[in-house]
């Protein structure tokens, strides 16, 4: 590993940045270590690699490591092509060629957070042989500070001479999951040493409807995150960067159960209900198995045939579905459909197929998932994606549609905002059209409140909104709502 590195022929970047790129690489290509959290669809990727190459340019590393999640290293190596003239070298699960890798003298190296978990030794020494700096692409990956790659990279993150995170949204799902992300570019000063302490501070909790000094500190405490973690952060949205993009119209609809499905739901519910009652009350928090049924009810919410293979109705939400399509086929344009279950992608993609259809989830393999979507991008013919956000939230440009249409949605805020601006980014040229299905008097109207509520604490945390603007926005009705969900009322329900 002691080999000399050369120097690369030709660092310079291929194309030249949009404005608020360039402001945000010169802000932090002095740094020891930033964050780059601007909002999904301004071009992240271009900012990190007109860093990587600065660096590289200017000697102050020898070598990048560029660490993004395993379903986005192909994109990354085609980005690194368009934008650079440099060739990456590749760090996957084969711990033979990575040896080669390492010994190499390469200048960029591309990897996932689980190659990283598995070469944790070999990084380490790698670290010592060179002058390396490391590039963190969706970084909310390691939010969870006790998971194993998150561990990794905080026993790494010392030997990297610059350090690098970049995130769309650093708040992935709730406040505290910055912490972790931080710790690893500055050992814990801003934002503190104690994970616990921080989490406490900053739990959107059910309670906060009903706890009026509770909900004043858990603001308090929202406030001041981005004020500590500004001198080396740069963030903005597409409202403060500048673009020219089209307007993004976001709508509920709402859709009405079809008899049969509400009576699966119905008996779903009351289960649950009679399952979580303790001591006269609901308790949301902390409670995993409470967790998975609500999530159960959204299934029902969607299409009760994931539950109850003796269902063989139409789904009240499927209709409404259908006629989105068709005015968004008629109008020449494409659209997206976005749920949370493998299953249901198939089911949707299938029964729609007669229009030009295609899916992709977690559960394909990369190569037919990178098929599915190029057709969908290439093909006219191909009018419909059915996505599942664990499989195409992230890292993907698809301003080939304009239209997304939540069928449902998890509990994920991530998941929400990462999925609906696949289509509204930089390229897009065409107004574009997000709209949620929400079954009346069901589990999605509770969803929709959480996801406001997270988005809104994000908005106040990431420095886009202002503490007035929160207070006056606030709303805490999803602790409350939970009851309603699950039918909590009467006297069972004190």
């Amino acid at each position: 590993m002691g080999l000399i590195v050369q120097r690369a022929p030709n660092l310079s970047a291929k194309l030249e940045g949009f404005p608020h790129q360039v402001e945000a690489l010169e802000a932090i290509k002095d740094l020891e270590y930033a964050a780059i959290f601007h909002e999904q669809g301004l071009g992240k990727t271009k900012i990190g690699l007109d860093l990587v190459l600065s660096w590289l340019k200017r000697d102050e590393v020898d070598s990048v490591v560029i660490v993004t999640k395993k379903s986005l290293v192909e994109n990354w190596r085609s980005e690194i092509a368009a934008h650079s003239h440099v060739t990456p070298r590749i760090l996957g699960q084969d711990r033979s060629a990575n040896f080669y890798a390492f010994n190499s003298p390469a200048r960029i190296y591309l990897t996932h957070y689980e190659a990283v978990q598995s070469e944790r030794k070999r990084l380490a020494l790698f670290q010592k042989t060179r002058r390396v700096a490391v590039l963190l692409d969706e970084a909310h990956k390691m939010k969870n500070p006790d998971s194993g790659i998150a561990q990794a990279l905080l026993d790494l993150a010392s030997g990297f001479k610059r350090r690098v995170i970049m995130t769309g949204t650093p708040m992935a799902n709730r406040p505290y999951d910055l912490w972790a992300q931080i710790r690893f570019l500055d050992a814990g000063r801003a934002l503190g040493d104690e994970f616990a302490s921080f989490r406490r501070s900053l739990d959107l909790s059910n309670d906060l409807g009903s706890n009026a000094k509770r909900a004043a500190q858990f603001a308090d405490a929202l406030e001041t995150v981005f004020a500590k973690i500004r001198p080396f952060s740069v963030r903005e949205t597409k409202k403060t960067a500048g673009l020219a993009l089209p307007e993004k119209h976001v709508e509920n609809i709402v859709v009405d159960l079809e008899p049969r499905q509400a009576e699966i739901y119905a008996q779903f519910r009351d289960e649950l209900a009679a399952i979580v009652v303790r001591g006269g009350r609901a308790i949301l928090d902390d409670a995993e198995g409470l967790l998975k049924r609500l999530l159960r009810l959204v299934q029902v919410a969607s299409n009760p045939a994931m539950v109850d293979q003796s269902y063989h109705s139409i789904p009240g939400k499927l209709p409404v579905l259908e006629n989105l399509l068709y005015a968004a086929l008629d109008a020449g344009e494409k659209a997206i459909v976005w749920t949370s279950f493998t299953e249901n992608a198939e089911t949707l993609a299938r029964h729609i197929e007669h229009i030009g259809s295609t899916y992709v989830h977690g559960g394909l393999a990369m190569p037919v998932r990178e098929a599915a979507l190029a057709a969908f991008k290439t093909d006219p013919n191909c009018r419909v994606l059915v996505a599942t956000p664990g499989a195409a939230k992230e890292g993907l440009t698809l301003t080939v549609a304009n239209h997304a249409i939540f069928y449902d949605r998890s509990f994920s805020l991530d998941d929400y905002l990462q999925a609906q601006d696949r289509i509204h980014r930089i390229s897009q040229d065409r107004p574009c059209y997000v709209r949620n299905l929400v079954a009346r008097q069901s589990v999605d109207e509770w969803v929709d409140a959480l996801l406001a509520a997270k988005h809104l604490a994000a908005q106040l945390g990431e420095g886009d909104i202002t503490r007035e603007s929160y207070d006056q926005r606030a709303d805490y009705a999803f602790g409350e709502m939970v009851r309603d969900v699950l039918h909590l009322n009467g006297e069972e329900g004190r």
